[in-house]
Formats: C-alpha cells, structure tokens, sequence
C-alpha cells in the first residue's frame, strides 16, 4: 500500500472508526484463524456512495486503499483528497468510454472481464506512471445479472491481458452468489483459488485473490482472499437509489 504525505489539515479520529476498527479485527481473526500472516490480507474500503469526508476520516484512522466503481463520483473525490496518499482502487463495471480517466488516475482496476477493456487500459495508461495493476473479473456463479467472465475463458483472457504492456496482470476477482452459510461461501471462494492456481501453475506470476466483502469475508480469507473489498461494514448501509 502506498504511504505518503500525511493529512494537510489533521483530523482527529471520530466516530467512523469504530466500524473500521471492528473490520480489521474481524480480518486478524479470520488470517490468524487460516493460519496465515497477519498481513496476508490487505482492505480495500468500499466507499462508493461514501461523501469525501468520510473517506478523509478513514484514511486519518489509517486506511489508505479505497474502493470506488462510478467514475465521475471518483474523480470528483479524487480532486476534494488530493492532499492525501490514497491508493485508489477501481472496483466496478467498466465502459469502453470510461477507461481513459480510470488508466490515468487508479492504481488498481480490479474488474476486467473483456480484452477491449484491457487494451485501452493498456494503451491509455501514461508512461510516467507504473503499469497499472490488474484483474480478471470472473462470474464465478455465471449470474446473468453480474459482470465477469465465464470460469471456461478465464485463461484465453488472462493469457492475452497478461502480454499487453502497460498493466501488470495481479490476479482473480469475484463476487459470489449471496449465501448465508460459511460452508456455502467458502466452496465458491475455493473455485476461485482453483482457477487461480491453474494460471499460476501456468507460468503467469499471478500474487491476488481479490474477493470477500462484509458479509463473507472469513470465508474468502480462510480459501486465500488478499485483497477483501469492506464497505458497508465500515461505512454503514448505503441509501437506496432515489433516496
């Protein structure tokens, strides 16, 4: 995670840490519980919907990577926090017409489900600044309402977006069918890791898992989540379109 310069103006921490607080003990329970390193598993906070402030709050509670999926409202936070060392993070569906801000602005995209998309990441991302960080969005459940690609053309894509130039091919991302029991989530998170190990034992230099959100993340973390994207948990339920 990128560390920087620090709040120009401090804030003092307020309310809003409470919910980070108890994100990040659930998060050291479920690695210690795997068994794995207490930083195996990094938080991207969700704060799409979220006004600039909260995330000013958050990241003087020492929070750093945010998770965003509407462009224009990103960029508009974006310039209100230019002042702090954010990794920002692109979480969602991604238009052909949106890619270019999304290349110049964002360290990480994390739902690349087409190779168009990719390619114009590629071509518009500028050569001042490091390759951007990528994955596969893959719709792990083949739900006809979720973005991702189908589990059977996870390789022809990863193959293709890992040779273009300017991206650096990190990983998998997925958002599984809802369910309730930890047996249930835990068994579409491991066909995710499978996919994964399948590319890496391929020959692709693949190190992320990104999957896991408030209501599922030990599960996601116990079959090798890396990166878990936390909104709601830590920011509280978002207002319903229209409201």
């Amino acid at each position: 995670m990128s560390e920087g310069t620090s709040v120009t103006a401090p804030v003092q921490p307020q309310a809003g840490c409470t919910g980070l607080a108890a994100v990040r003990a659930r998060l050291a329970r479920a690695l210690a519980e795997a068994g794995r390193a207490p930083d195996a598993a990094q938080l991207v906070a969700v704060s799409k919907t979220v006004p600039a402030e909260r995330l000013r709050e958050a990241f003087a509670c020492g929070q750093r990577a945010f998770g965003e999926s509407y462009v224009q409202e990103a960029l508009a936070k974006q310039d209100a926090l230019s002042d702090l060392a954010i990794e920002w993070h692109f979480i969602g569906p991604l238009q052909s017409n949106k890619t270019r801000p999304v290349a110049e602005r964002f360290a990480w995209v994390h739902s690349v489900d087409r190779l168009r998309i990719a390619e114009r990441l590629s071509a518009q991302r500028p050569a001042a600044l490091p390759p951007l960080n990528v994955c596969i969005q893959v719709n792990i459940d083949r739900e006809p309402t979720k973005s991702g690609v189908a589990p059977e053309e996870v390789r022809d894509l990863a193959q293709a977006v890992a040779r273009l130039p300017r991206l650096a091919l990190r990983g998998l991302m997925a958002i599984p069918a809802p369910a309730t029991a930890p047996a249930t989530q835990r068994e579409a998170f491991r066909r995710v890791r499978a996919l994964f190990e399948q590319l890496r034992a391929e020959g692709l230099p693949l190190d992320t898992l990104s999957m896991g959100m408030s209501d599922d993340l030990e599960a996601a973390v116990l079959e090798g989540a890396t990166l878990v994207r936390v909104g709601s948990a830590i920011f509280g339920a978002r207002p319903r379109p229209g409201h």
